[in-house]
């Protein structure tokens, strides 16, 4: 990964439109492969996935937009890290069941250096921890450059679920590395996702 740009905590739309800027001009060739990490305001996200919007329950204040990614419906906020990997595919590498196993690894790598078991369930893509989900990956893809990626679940206030079924999931199967650990650094997993993207 050539680069990996920290946005900070910005509103969803505004990351949305850095990372849609960003894929017209990777597909141009005009920038390297670059991966942006970002804490997002509170905001369901729903995504292409038939009926995902019957899963978004008692939203209240908290805004919904419909986006090009996969899956269904999940949640943004603060306490989750969230990486959006623009990455043009060539070769043999465009495969994007791949890409999704290749995000989960980059998770699961992370989660170890914590102390935490990462692992694949046949519930649905992501990474999970002690039959837990702990990080959800959903991804676009456009003339093989790929975009959106994943969230994982830090010190987020994991309540924000309860009103939706999260991936098409009971709220309560999630969790946090803060549940897990008892205590979790933000500041530290970053630097640990940062570390791991400049050189993937």
């Amino acid at each position: 990964m050539a680069r990996v740009v920290d946005l900070g905590r910005v509103a969803y739309a505004e990351a949305w439109a850095i990372q849609s800027r960003q894929l017209a001009r990777r597909i141009a060739d005009e920038v390297d492969d670059t991966a942006f990490l970002v804490e997002h305001d509170p905001v369901y996200t729903v995504g292409r996935k038939l009926g995902a919007m019957a899963n978004v329950l008692a939203p209240g204040d908290v805004p919904v937009v419909e986006v090009e990614r996969g899956g269904d419906v999940t949640f943004h906020g603060p306490g989750q890290l969230v990486v959006y990997p623009i990455v043009a595919l060539h070769g043999r590498d465009r495969d994007l069941h791949a890409w999704l196993r290749r995000l989960e690894s980059l998770c699961f790598e992370v989660l170890m250096e914590f102390g935490l078991q990462g692992q694949r369930d046949p519930r649905g893509t992501g990474a999970w921890v002690n039959g837990r989900k702990i990080a959800s990956i959903g991804i676009a893809c456009r003339r093989w450059v790929t975009w959106h990626g994943l969230a994982l679940n830090v010190t987020t206030d994991l309540d924000y679920l309860s009103r939706i079924h999260p991936c098409g999931l009971d709220a309560a199967v999630y969790t946090s590395m803060q549940r897990e650990l008892g205590s979790a650094s933000f500041v530290a997993v970053k630097d640990s996702f940062s570390r791991r993207l400049a050189h993937w």
